[in-house]
């Protein structure tokens, strides 16, 4: 299916973010979807593929999380991310992301799901909401907070999802009504097993309709494309499981 792009501004209680949609060529009102994108933010690797999403039958937003320090994107990136810039990188990005506090990232979340929820392109329904890396803790605390507004939530080698902070977002899923899908990387530092153990067992204990499966094999960030940790193989089953749930539970 042909999409539409464009470049837009939304507001919200701190400013305007910057974002990105993506829509059916349909002239109709379609399922929407929010994503979440990883520390390294919107930028074209990340539009492409809310194109490829929106291909599918959704309107996809697709927010710079860190408007409040600039427009996407808001550090210098190489075509391809290696671990020869990684540490340089994350070190101007460490503050910003200290920065994106919880109760922020929710605020914030309010601004897109209401602009969501009053375009002509979207149907108006609880939405789905997709994260990378950080963006899957944003997912969480998101549907958490909007449990109403929120349908469906896929996750893909997110991080620290079940720990000791007062703001872990294992804290807050019996809050979370959505069904949710999450795929996480092979022996990730950010994601140790009991971590996982926990977050199942909170989602149980809520009541949650939920899956999560680890990818063999796939390391941290094996969706990500510009970078040197990219999985074709598991970023085929990414595609697979995302558009299978959204379009299952939004359509």
């Amino acid at each position: 299916m042909a999409v539409h792009t464009l470049t837009l501004a939304v507001a919200t209680a701190d400013g305007k973010a910057d974002s990105f949609l993506a829509y059916p060529d349909d002239n109709a009102p379609n399922p929407a979807v929010l994503v979440f994108s990883d520390a390294f933010g919107l930028r074209p690797v990340v539009r492409r593929d809310a194109e490829r999403l929106a291909a599918y039958g959704f309107t996809v937003l697709v927010p710079n999380l860190f408007y409040r320090h600039g427009c996407a994107p808001v550090v210098d990136l190489p075509d391809v991310i290696g671990a020869d810039r990684r540490g340089e990188i994350f070190g101007v990005l460490r503050p910003l992301l200290t920065a994106l506090a919880p109760e922020l990232v929710v605020a914030d979340a309010a601004a897109y799901l209401s602009w969501l929820a009053d375009s002509p392109l979207t149907t108006g329904n609880p939405v789905g909401l997709s994260g990378y890396c950080m963006g899957v803790r944003h997912a969480l605390h998101t549907a958490a907070a909007y449990p109403d507004r929120v349908a469906a939530v896929a996750g893909f080698h997110g991080g620290r999802l079940a720990t000791e902070d007062s703001t872990s977002p294992h804290a807050v899923v019996d809050r979370i009504t959505a069904e949710v899908y999450l795929a996480h990387a092979d022996a990730d530092p950010g994601l140790p097993p009991e971590q996982i153990e926990q977050l199942d067992a909170a989602f149980s204990a809520a009541g949650t309709i939920f899956r999560t499966e680890v990818y063999l094999g796939a390391g941290h960030g094996f969706t990500q494309s510009d970078t040197d940790v990219y999985d074709a193989g598991a970023d085929a089953r990414h595609w697979t499981e995302l558009t299978g749930l959204f379009t299952r539970v939004l359509r």
